[in-house]
């Protein structure tokens, strides 16, 4: 189902839970994690992550300074949601047979260039379209990240890689995100904006110096995204990741006011550390696992997920709970990218960049979804209300997860050893 320049499942394929031999590696495919790449596209997630979520944590200044109200202000981060679900499949459909190098380059200049333009601004429309291009630079570099990782490896590594390069997402949330609002706070939004920018130009210049380049796929084998999302499989994985995505940002999103519900609002970077630090691990586990038992870790990822799920909504709040049921939503969701991205990259086969792609804009949705859904629920009938609207979309996911065993989260080692 795969060119060899992509290495998803064309040297190895699921035959319900049966593994088969693979052929030689396609060239520039390596034997050997390429940790120095991997780490630059993990760095290219953590920039885009930081570059997305900043204003959040900067709201209050960001409005004084630019003397708008803190909902106007909030719309930072809405419209770079927004670019990020508008041009992912369109800009990664379209450059389909661009080598992936200069793409990487140019979503990370393109970040550059905005975070230059967000410093610098005083008025909000421009703003605004620069936090949108940003997240449109965003899309594209989420959308080939995953498939880049991969094609970088033989199949026996390419779980291990993507695990790798996906790494950068809980480092922004745990550490990028808190650094950045603390710089804020000390020295004004606009200069963190800056120092944001001038180490996305330092990631540039490590790119265009080090990072291998990779083919895209021949013109003659470009698929339509509509051939992408009925290939067996894609539809589940992706109806997955949206219920997966959808309950988790309800919680993640209203943190702040489930903190104060269960006693502890004072602690909520303390909270935010421990999911980010489990995230890590969970990250760490997926790695591991998604070679040999990728179904299993996302049956299982998300039937503790739902635990956690119960344990912080259910259970009585004493502090040392929330923490255990903290850690545990951390490290269930922690591998969710990299174990999406696998089954998801596996099922399309040649269509693995917009799948990706798909997979970028889906995760906005959840994203935004996620939000609305928790500020209704917030509103009308408070944080308790929370916990039955997120294990009802764990358990919509879990069941389709489960379903999806011919085509899609298919039981077995997905390699050959």
């Amino acid at each position: 189902m795969c060119g060899p320049a992509f290495g998803t499942s064309s040297r190895g394929s699921h035959n319900k839970g049966m593994t088969v031999e693979h052929d030689a590696p396609a060239q520039g495919e390596r034997e050997t994690l390429p940790v120095g790449a991997l780490i630059l596209l993990a760095l290219t997630g953590f920039t885009a992550i930081v570059t997305e979520t900043l204003p959040a944590g900067l709201l209050p200044q960001v409005a004084s300074d630019m003397d708008i109200s803190g909902a106007l202000a909030g719309q930072m981060v809405t419209i770079y949601a927004i670019g990020s679900v508008a041009a992912a499949i369109p800009l990664v459909s379209f450059t389909q047979s661009y080598t992936r190098k200069p793409l990487l380059l140019a979503a990370i200049v393109g970040l550059l260039a905005c975070d230059v333009v967000t410093a610098l601004s005083y008025n909000y429309a421009i703003t605004l379209v620069a936090r949108f291009a940003a997240g449109v630079a965003a899309g594209l570099g989420w959308g080939i990240l995953g498939g880049y990782a991969r094609r970088l490896v033989v199949d026996r590594l390419k779980g291990r890689a993507l695990a790798l390069a996906m790494i950068g997402t809980p480092l922004a949330l745990s550490v990028g995100v808190p650094l950045g609002t603390f710089a804020g706070e000390a020295v004004g939004w606009r200069t963190a904006f800056l120092v944001l920018a001038a180490l996305a130009l330092c990631l540039a210049a490590a790119i265009a110096w080090k990072m291998p380049d990779s083919a895209g796929q021949p013109p003659e084998r470009r698929l339509s995204n509509l051939a992408v999302l009925r290939m067996p499989g894609v539809a589940p994985i992706l109806a997955t990741a949206f219920a997966w995505v959808t309950a988790h940002y309800i919680l993640y999103t209203y943190v702040a006011p489930y903190a104060a519900w269960a006693g502890d609002g004072d602690r909520v970077s303390q909270l935010l550390f421990v999911f980010g630090c489990a995230a890590l691990g969970g990250i760490w586990i997926a790695g591991a696992a998604v070679d040999r038992h990728l179904r299993a870790h996302v049956l299982a990822s998300l039937a503790i997920f739902a635990a956690a799920t119960a344990v912080l909504g259910f259970l009585s709040h004493g502090y040392s709970v929330v923490l255990v049921g903290i850690a545990l939503w951390g490290l269930t969701f922690g591998g969710a990218a990299t174990s999406i991205q696998t089954a998801a990259s596996d099922a399309a086969g040649e269509g693995v960049d917009i799948v990706g792609a798909m997979l970028t804009t889906v995760w906005n949705v959840g994203i935004a979804c996620g939000g609305a859904i928790g500020a209704l629920i917030y509103r009308s009938a408070g944080v308790s209300a929370f916990f039955p609207a997120m294990l009802a979309l764990l358990a919509v996911a879990f069941a389709i997860a489960y379903a999806a065993s011919a085509h899609g989260f298919v039981p077995g080692a997905r390699t050959g050893r």
